[in-house]
Parts: C-alpha cells; structure tokens; sequence
C-alpha cells in the first residue's frame, strides 16, 4: 500500500468523538479528584466510619455521575424530540441521596450542595433552563460555603477547607459549561450531516432536471417527426419514410445523451465515494473504519463506483450488525476493494442478489474477481480489479 488516507468526513466523525471523551474524562478527573482529597482530609481527622460512610456516599456520586454522562451522550439535541428522551430521575435521585450522604459523613453542607448541584448539571435541560440553573446553583453554592465559613473552628483545618472549597465550588460550573461545549460540536456535527444530505439532494434534484429536459425533447422531436411520417406516408411515402429515420436517429441522439448523463455523473472519485458510502453507513448508526490508498484516484471508478454503492446498500438491508470497514489498496498489481460488515443477520451472498451479481459479471469483463463470504460474524467482500484498467 503506498499510504493510507482517511477522507475529511471520517477525520471529523473521529474528532467528534475523541472531544466527547475528553469531556468527559475531564469532568470525572475533577470530580474524582475532589472527593479523593477531602477524603484524605477525614482520614486524618475522623474515626474509621465517618470516613467509610463518606466513601460509600462519593463512590455512589461517581456512579450516577457516570450513568448520568451516558444518558446525556444518547438524549437528542431537539428539545421537541421528547418522545426520545429517557427517564433521567432516578440517577439523579440515586446522586443526590449519595451526594447528601457524602455532605453528611464529612459533616460539611458545602460538599454536599456542591455533589447535589454536580449531579443536577448532568442533566441534558431544555434551552434557556440550564443558565439561570447554573446561576441558581452558584448562589446557593456561595451560600453553602458561607455559612461553612462561619461555622468552622479556627484552629481546625480551616486552610484545608477553604482551599478545597475553592476547588469544589468550581466543579458544577465547570462541568456544565463543558457540557454546553460539547453540545455545540455536537450541534456543529448534526449541520454537516445535514448540508451532505441537502447537497445529496440537490444532486438528485438536478439530475432529475436534465433527464427532464433531455429526454423531453427528445420525445417530443420524435413525436413530431412520426406525427410528421404518418400524415405523409399516404401521399408521400418517400418522405415518410425519412422522418422515420429521422426519428431513429432522435432516438439514438437521446440514448447518447442519456448515456453521457448517467457517466457524468458516475464520475464520482473514488475516494469521495467511499468516503459517502461510510458517511451514510454512519448516519445509519454503524461505526465506520476507512482505509483509502493515498492514490486511489487512479482506480477505475467505473468498475468500483458500482460496487462501493451496492456494497453500502447489502450493509444497510442485511447486516444487521453495529460496525463496518471500507478499503482500497493496491496489491501485487490489483486495486483490491474489501467491504466487511459484522453480520448479526445472514448477510446476503453475490449470487443472491441481481445487484451483486450484475456487479460480479461487470468486474470479471475487466479480468477482476469478486469474493463474497462469511468469516465468523463477519461478511467480506472483496473485489480484485487489475492496475491497468484505465480509471
């Protein structure tokens, strides 16, 4: 292989998700971080089970805060999607009950309000809620450490507790301002998604526009030299008779055309096409590997460009799996195409299917070969064109 390229839109998906994860491994540290330290601070200050309560209370906090960040990663953006918003209450009853806890093993209502407030900024809230909920929160928070504040021994471990206590406070306001960044590269990707599926369209659009348009005059030339042939052929049958070949050769013109049409807009490069075919195995929930060989412009996409389509529609109507891989490479001489879905469902083979065959019968007039089988749970197709086929 003389270099693997990922297309722009694979790139992007994967950009996508490593800031997801970022998010929310910053969001844990954070948070782990805060109750690792004020846990320190019990050990050295309070009896064996005030501190096993608190790490009872901080490890339930971790749980439903986790839980709560992949509820958030699967709720749709739409507010108006409610339909498809699941129950959140009960990991924000079950951390709030371990926040509370957590406040009352340390004996600091600070660290409570601060768990409490963390595990309300988890929830995915409707637009324009999450604001004065932040706002609210902070006051509260400023409240709680006050009165925190003026309650405390100045000979205990007061530094202790102030300093943490500018950690701590930090947290939910951190976290949901995180989120509110996510939400937006999410919102970001969502746009791009949609502009290819617009640009599709408009594609479509303007190709049912000039099929119209040429075929409508074609059809409409011929109509009228037939028309034409059939009034004349009972006076002037010579004349007749070349409006027939004249509405022959319409025909031919319109086939030409139809046929240009159709190239011009096969003429798709293969690696815009694959990269399309993993775009749309994407939006249909599939987790999507492309491998493209730096040059595989010089492929003959008038060969692949067919496979690559039909491949993609057998991954969507019989895969019935959760992840894919799409390849090119050059291989001793050959461009070799590999399409390989897990196939929880029985992945229909070349011969089952008139599209997989007629793609079969077509890359064998070129001298290429195409290999269909189950590996496991996996379905691979693999076709083999050789280099010389012009692109």
């Amino acid at each position: 292989m003389a270099g693997v390229s990922t297309s722009p839109a694979a790139a992007y998906a994967r950009d996508v998700r490593v800031t997801w994860w970022y998010t929310v491994v910053s969001i844990m540290m954070l948070h782990v971080f805060g109750l690792v330290v004020w846990a320190l601070v019990l050990i050295l200050n309070e009896p064996a089970w005030i501190t096993a309560l608190y790490v009872v209370g901080a490890a339930g906090s971790v749980a439903s805060a986790i839980l709560l960040l992949v509820h958030y990663r699967r709720e749709p953006l739409d507010d108006r999607d409610v339909g498809a918003r699941r129950p959140v209450w009960p990991w924000v009853l079950a951390g709030s009950v371990s926040a509370v806890l957590a406040g009352a093993a340390a004996g600091s209502l600070l660290l409570g309000t601060v768990l409490v407030a963390q595990t309300l900024c988890l929830v995915r809230w409707r637009a324009g809620i999450r604001l004065r909920l932040v706002v609210l929160l902070t006051v509260v928070i400023i409240a709680a450490w006050i009165i925190e504040a003026t309650r405390l021994n100045p000979d205990g471990y007061v530094a202790q507790i102030v300093g943490m206590g500018i950690f701590i406070a930090m947290l939910p306001p951190l976290t949901a301002t995180s989120l509110w960044w996510w939400d937006i590269v999410r919102e970001l990707d969502r746009a791009r998604r949609a502009e290819g599926r617009l640009a599709a369209a408009q594609e479509r659009l303007r190709l049912a526009s000039d099929l119209h348009d040429l075929q409508g005059h074609h059809l409409q030339v011929i109509a009228l030299q037939l028309e034409l042939a059939e009034k004349m052929m009972g006076r002037d049958p010579e004349a007749a008779v070349e409006q027939v070949r004249a509405a022959r050769a319409s025909v031919d013109d319109a086939r030409r055309g139809t046929r240009d049409l159709a190239a011009r807009f096969r003429g798709v490069p293969l690696p815009d096409e694959l990269a399309n075919a993993a775009d749309l195995l994407r939006a249909a929930g599939l987790t999507v590997e492309l491998l493209v060989d730096t040059e595989a412009g010089r492929a003959p996409a008038d060969v692949l460009g067919p496979v690559i389509r039909e491949s993609t529609t057998n991954v969507l109507k019989h895969g019935g799996g959760v992840s894919a891989s799409l390849s090119l490479a050059r291989h001793q001489g050959s461009w070799v195409l590999t399409v390989e879905n897990d196939a929880r469902a029985a992945a229909s083979p070349v011969g089952d299917g008139a599209g997989l065959s007629g793609i079969a019968e077509r890359v064998r007039r070129v001298g290429g070969t195409v290999d269909a089988a189950h590996a496991g749970d996996l379905f691979r197709i693999t076709v083999r064109v050789p280099e010389e086929v012009p692109a």
